[in-house]
């Protein structure tokens, strides 16, 4: 059975769940980098939190790792890349944690709009100063929040039940899905001049790494709040710490800081300036689900190749894997026969889905052809993780579009590798709603099951070839199994594929291709 590391604290849950699934789970926390180097080519799953950091030399030492399942949200202490080429699968669990850093948030609106901490510090401290601590309403002020997914449409709801004004950036929303949040779409420079609170929900990226920066601070309003409960680095403090200290900023609150926990840093001398220790995700419930939620997912995966919450690799639902399935399976065929039959100087991968399988999820069939394609003329080990990511270092482009009718067909997928020497075409449906069949080749019409050893010819369309080849084959002990033509017209280009029940070799192919009008002779593995 797999074998799966927990080297972060999290709930017994997740040991728990893993056991109950048949797996063999070991939990080893606090290990250094070198401790956990030493032990992770073991485990087929990694199940972290925070405090582990899965560097690329963590994950070469990694030999069987196939997922590494963070039980929380911020995958950045993972090396995406170096794990998408080694073909390994990074999960988070985006829903375990929604709400309570939702809460979180406005708990943080509400303490520096009314200065509960710094009230609270004065009275312990004896003091009764009353008048000091005069604070603002939240009811009608405008609150803009940066990123509207799980976490930020959670805030824009609970802020609209405060009675607050919300007004969103978010570029990969759609108006529909806005007016659905009840929220007005801004641009950024229109959401700094017009907010009185501004909250930030999305990842860290090169895009928003300082994003609130001295900059766009001076484009916010005289005396406005900003929070971040998102993740560090966002927010530039030394600017932010300028902003606090000038006055232009009321008040701020960080749940998150570039270097945790923050040492010597300005921002915990300032009055107007609270904090708290990255505790938006620290509630029981909380760190329940997400141990929950990242065992159910490695073990998912593990046990039944059930992909979900995946950040490099298109996630399938398991209602959907029925129905997807035999796709995945048609398109990675599909890309088999064009690796094989490809010459050098691959440029784009071009997919057009048709009929039926248009309006499914087809992220994933596409993975399923590139990966096809690229395992059978790539020396590396080629999966579903990987092969975008190596089709992209190589500067293979992979276009995709999509039409509803497929002329007489159900379905069809339709794939054409575009080469520095002219292009290459084939196009496939499902037979009794799961079988992959070949139906045709640079146009050349033929229906060919796609499995098992298949000899290809290429050739000119003229009497006596089959004779040829099938006496050729005999000589040399090949039995055929069956026998597939095709071509573009009489007297014209053709092509054979002629499944068999045992490989040719190469000497064996460079005769053949010697008989009277064969043009190329391939030997392919289904």
């Amino acid at each position: 059975m797999p074998k799966v590391l927990i080297s972060d604290k999290m709930s017994p849950r997740a040991e728990q769940i893993f056991r109950e699934q048949g797996l063999e789970v070991d939990v080893r926390t606090g290990l250094s980098p070198d401790d956990l180097k030493a032990i992770i080519g073991d485990y087929d799953g990694l199940a972290i939190r925070s405090a582990t950091k899965v560097t690329a030399d963590i994950l070469a030492a990694a030999g069987k790792l196939k997922v590494i399942g963070r039980a929380g949200i911020g995958v950045d202490n993972v090396d995406i890349p170096a794990a998408s080429k080694q073909g390994v699968i990074v999960m988070n669990t985006p829903f375990g944690n929604t709400v309570t850093t939702a809460e979180h948030t406005i708990a943080l609106m509400m303490s520096t709009a009314r200065m509960i901490p710094q009230a609270t510090a004065s009275l312990r401290a004896g003091k009764w100063e009353k008048n000091r601590f005069e604070g603002v309403e939240l009811y009608q002020k405008t609150l803009g929040v940066i990123g509207t997914g799980n976490i930020g449409s959670l805030v824009v709801q609970r802020a609209q039940g405060l009675g607050m004004h919300v007004i969103a950036y978010d570029p990969y929303i759609s108006k529909a899905r806005a007016d659905d949040l009840g929220v007005e779409l801004v641009d950024l420079d229109n959401l700094f001049a017009r907010a009185d609170f501004i909250t930030i929900h999305t990842p860290l990226t090169d895009s928003t790494r300082n994003l609130i920066n001295a900059a766009n601070l001076s484009k916010m309003k005289q005396g406005a709040i900003v929070i971040n409960a998102a993740r560090g680095g966002i927010v530039n403090e030394a600017d932010l710490h300028e902003a606090l200290k000038s006055g232009k900023l009321r008040a701020a609150a960080l749940d998150v800081f570039e270097t945790e926990p923050p040492k010597d840093n300005p921002l915990l001398d300032l009055d107007n300036f609270i904090c708290t220790p990255h505790l938006g995700a620290s509630t029981e419930e909380a760190q329940i689900n997400v141990a929950i939620q990242v065992a159910e997912q490695i073990s998912a995966f593990l046990l039944r190749s059930v992909v979900q919450n995946a950040v490099n690799i298109p996630a399938v639902a398991e209602t959907e894997l029925p129905v997807l399935q035999p796709y995945i399976n048609l398109g990675e065929k599909l890309g088999m026969v064009l690796g094989q039959l490809a010459s050098s100087g691959l440029r784009r991968i071009e997919i057009e889905y048709a009929g039926e399988v248009s309006r499914l999820n087809t992220k994933p069939i596409t993975t399923s052809i590139v990966k096809g394609v690229l395992q059978c003329m790539l020396p590396e080990t080629i999966n579903l993780v990987n092969a975008p990511f190596l089709a992209r270092e190589r500067g293979i482009e992979i276009d995709q579009s999509s039409r509803e009718q497929a002329q007489e067909l159900r379905s069809r997928i339709r794939v054409t590798l575009v080469m520095d020497q002219g292009s290459l075409e084939v196009a496939g449906t499902l037979v009794h709603g799961h079988q992959p069949r070949l139906v045709s080749i640079n146009n050349m019409d033929l229906e060919m099951g796609l499995s098992g050893k298949v000899l290809y010819i290429a050739n000119q369309d003229q009497p006596g070839l089959i004779g040829h080849l099938g006496t050729f084959l005999a000589e040399q002990g090949i039995n055929i199994a069956s026998f597939h033509l095709g071509r573009e017209c009489p007297g014209g280009r053709a092509v054979s594929f002629v499944a068999v029940d045992a490989s040719i070799d190469k000497d064996l192919l460079q005769k053949l291709q010697k008989l009277p009008n064969v043009l190329e002779a391939r030997m392919l593995t289904l």
